[in-house]
């Protein structure tokens, strides 16, 4: 086996162990399997159902003998396909060879020739890429992104009101909670979950140049259209009717864009939960024989979130070309687009190692609770906004002007502000109801916004 240390990739190097559950999908091996099960279904598909002249429709005994095929692939199979790959020089129609030479000497050997039957590689192809995604995204993808999402919603609800002093252009601005500023990040990557989730997976099966001119040709009777659309539709897929030699992967572009969006959104709550540690909002548990820096024995850097955003830029990086150039082949059909796809193991390998960066920094994270507390207390200034508006209600002359004579590059304490209430023309009520207010009181509805959100996976 081939030491991880000489891997020029990071994913199957440094970062190996960590994305070991991203081989059952991405893997060249994980690709193959697929490619042998659409092989394998479409064989029994133009026998059991189509029952086309000059085949045989196979007993339950029969066809549980094909899946096995695929159902038992293993790592010694994906070698056997790779040997014969080196005499054919090409990757799918070894697969076929691949299943003839196991079925060799059986019942099925006079029927060899409706293996991989009027089909083009890429009808193999764009349905064994369809169901790798469609799998990934059902069974890694998404589970990991409600691993995050169930964590900032924890965290929503944990820290639902602890004032905290907002933060726009970098300037003091009015308080917020901290559950408030974590509802806001789950509100918008579920929105762009949903939409992951709402993206159709389109599959084709219609020959050298989308147009079924081979299956006419031998079986003129037969519905190719309506078989082909069987036959997509049973593998779980949508059915592509208008396509060229390959399925023209609009689909895969609409879900790397969608990728990207969340990545975005995470990448964004990185560099805020980052910025969060460094005015010291929260500090981060210790780990005992661990290094913050190789000078400075005082630190602890936060590179979970650091780590999270730079996988984070890798991904986009690659998801932006993916979903810009997989949608344009060249007349009906150039091959610039089978070495793109290989790497979609890539973007979402970097994806996957930013998920699990930020679930780690987060399960570190501990509020500190008097430096929040700290910084609110100190701004009284902040409710130069709620004065003002209330000014306005009453119709006051210029209350923008006046708070921002008094406020404006100045130190402002609750005497300040109490005496400044005290000299306006507004109901004696409503100065009292001003002079309750204090910074960490001024939060609007930030607690009941986050009380009346409803996660996505409760509501499953």
């Amino acid at each position: 086996m081939r030491d991880p240390l000489i891997n020029i990739s990071p994913l199957d190097g440094r970062y190996a162990e960590k994305l070991n559950d991203l081989r059952g999908y991405f893997s060249e091996f994980a690709l193959m399997g697929f490619r042998v099960l659409v092989e394998i279904e479409w064989f029994i598909f133009i026998c059991n159902d189509l029952k086309l002249e000059g085949t045989k429709v196979w007993k339950a005994a029969e066809v549980k003998q094909l899946r096995t095929i695929y159902q038992d692939f293993d790592v010694v199979n994906g070698n056997r396909v790779k040997e014969i790959e080196k005499t054919t020089n090409h990757d799918v129609k070894a697969i076929e060879y691949f299943i003839k030479e196991n079925l060799k000497g059986s019942v099925f050997e006079p029927y060899f020739e409706f293996i991989h039957f009027a089909c083009t590689s890429e009808d193999i192809n764009n349905l064994a890429y369809a169901l790798t995604l469609k799998d990934s995204l059902e069974k890694l993808i998404m589970p990991i992104l409600s691993g995050v999402s169930e964590l900032i919603y924890e965290n929503a609800k944990k820290y639902k009101a602890i004032p905290m002093m907002a933060r726009t252009h970098g300037q003091p601005a009015s308080p917020t909670t901290l559950g408030k500023e974590f509802i806001n990040v789950l509100a918008r990557l579920e929105n762009q979950m949903n939409a992951l989730e709402a993206i159709p997976m389109y599959g084709k099966i219609n020959g050298a140049v989308g147009n079924f001119n081979a299956h006419v040709v031998a079986y003129p009777g037969v519905n190719w259209v309506g078989a082909s659309k069987k036959f997509v539709q049973a593998l779980g897929l949508d059915f592509n009717l208008y396509t060229t030699q390959i399925e023209p992967h609009d689909y895969m572009a609409e879900i790397f864009d969608a990728l990207k969006r969340i990545n975005v959104v995470l990448m964004d709550f990185d560099r805020d939960i980052w910025g969060y540690i460094s005015l010291g909002y929260f500090k981060q548990q210790l780990k005992a024989g661990e290094v913050g820096s190789s000078t400075m024995p005082h630190k602890v850097n936060p590179i979970d979130f650091e780590n999270s955003e730079g996988n984070l830029g890798m991904a986009n990086a690659m998801l932006e070309h993916f979903s810009a150039k997989l949608p344009m082949s060249r007349f009906q059909r150039d091959l610039t687009d089978s070495t793109v796809l290989r790497n979609i193991g890539s973007a979402v390998g970097y994806s996957v190692l930013a998920y699990k960066n930020c679930i780690q920094g987060l399960g570190k994270l501990e509020l500190n609770k008097e430096a929040i507390s700290r910084d609110l207390t100190s701004a009284w200034e902040l409710l130069a906004e709620p004065i003002q508006t209330v000014m306005r209600k009453y119709r006051l002359e210029k209350p923008y002007e006046q708070l921002k004579a008094l406020t404006r590059g100045k130190k402002i304490d609750q005497k300040t502000i109490s005496k400044f209430i005290d000299g306006l023309k507004i109901p004696a009520v409503e100065k009292k109801r001003l002079k309750t207010l204090t910074p960490e009181r001024y939060i609007g509805l930030a607690l009941e916004l986050v009380e009346a959100y409803e996660p996505m996976f409760l509501k499953n």
